[in-house]
């Protein structure tokens, strides 16, 4: 029996169809609920929220707002105000991994669905606003990021979201990014966000090969994305943006193999771009979600060698991988190896940058991609215990 290929281990399951009678955000929209305040998933029946009056944050950046009571484990605050244009249809893509698919209107509506393993309420723009212009400079957050989706009104809303958020917040406080969605956007919609005063552009491609693309976003799960649309848009920002202001996320467990990965970082790096990792977990309600999380060994490999191509100015042509595309040499002196994992940067999580240090995310995404008992990316400085532990998990590539 043929072998198959790294990339067609973790298939998706078949999304479902919806129910006429739920598509479209139907039981939102009918019901008509205006919203009032601070919107909880899950506490009431779900309101009719749309941007760009209303967005979604995460929990993290509504703990740090102070919108309601809680802590995040061992970190003070989030450094990032993660934006999520809402709209009772929801989104209109259906990724395979993600708790925002399409696919999910049979069973939940848009505003009640977990993403990056958290809920996401939900409160007025202009709260949110307001209550960053009222810290002025004493505001914990180094970044506010748009998270578009795939609706009618993205891009025209996150223009107003940004015109609005300019109006009252000065940009040298708190740096705007864009975590755009290629597949309604045009040239002109880049040019018009990097002239309204956003700093970094971002695409989250996620998956690392057209055919894995195509399978997790495209045709494979009947939704709307294309490989050649997120580069062509990504190319755009590019030369609108310049060298160090774009960004491209990728998803690190989907099938992809280690040269995969670490073959996309450096093509990035070259072109002046940033690679920001996420750890694969299967998203609950996800067409992934019976996939297991990447193995700990595999994402620590995949940190390093990433951070060691964008930040120690180490040639992926170093390192060596074997006939399956797995990493089993760095390439690199073990002293100045060890030196790199000993700072423990390479294994907090990767994003757009904060004021504290280039290689240091403000979007720290804290347990976006793992469980506090078993972290993935530290949205902190890893200490000593973390550091052994590290160390371990990566195990005999060090040696």
């Amino acid at each position: 029996m043929a072998c198959l290929p790294p990339e067609a281990k973790n298939l998706p399951r078949a999304p479902q169809n919806v129910p006429p009678e739920r598509r479209n955000g139907a039981p939102v929209r009918q019901e008509g609920l205006a919203p009032s305040g601070l919107y909880r998933p899950r506490y009431q029946k779900t309101p009719a929220m749309r941007s760009p009056d209303y967005v979604q944050l995460s929990t993290a950046a509504a703990i740090t707002l102070g919108l309601f009571p809680g802590k995040l484990h061992r970190c003070v605050c989030t450094r990032c105000l993660n934006l999520l244009l809402t709209y009772p249809e929801g989104c209109r893509a259906n990724c395979a991994y993600c708790g925002l698919a399409r696919h999910r209107e049979a069973e939940t509506n848009y505003a009640d669905r977990n993403f990056i393993r958290v809920d996401w309420p939900a409160v007025a723009l202009d709260e949110i606003i307001e209550r960053i212009a009222g810290q002025g400079a004493a505001t914990p957050f180094h970044r506010m990021c748009i998270s578009m989706i795939t609706h009618p009104r993205s891009d025209a809303d996150t223009l107003i979201v940004m015109e609005r958020w300019r109006r009252r917040i000065p940009h040298g406080q708190v740096p705007v990014s864009i975590l755009s969605n290629p597949t309604t956007m045009t040239r002109s919609d880049v040019q018009q966000l990097h002239d309204l005063g956003a700093e970094i552009f971002t695409v989250a491609l996620d998956a690392c090969t057209p055919g894995l693309f195509d399978r997790t976003r495209g045709k494979g799960v009947d939704s709307p994305h294309h490989w050649d649309v997120y580069w062509r848009v990504f190319e755009d920002a590019r030369s609108i943006f310049g060298p160090g202001r774009i960004g491209m996320h990728l998803i690190v467990g989907m099938g992809e193999s280690d040269k995969d990965v670490l073959t996309l970082c450096a093509r990035l790096h070259a072109i002046g771009a940033h690679s920001h990792l996420f750890c694969f977990y299967p998203e609950r309600g996800s067409l992934m979600d019976h996939i297991p999380a990447t193995p700990r060994d595999r994402w620590r490999r995949m940190q390093l060698g990433r951070y060691l191509i964008e930040y120690a100015g180490h040639p992926l042509g170093a390192m060596r991988f074997d006939e399956a595309g797995v990493l089993i040499d760095f390439g690199m002196d073990a002293d100045r190896l060890a030196k790199v994992v000993a700072s423990g940067i390479p294994f907090r999580t990767s994003g757009c940058p904060g004021k504290e240090r280039d290689d240091v995310s403000a979007c720290d995404r804290p347990y976006g991609d793992s469980p506090p008992s078993d972290i993935a990316s530290y949205p902190f400085q890893p200490n000593g215990h973390d550091l052994r532990r590290i160390r371990r998990q990566l195990g005999p590539v060090l040696r």
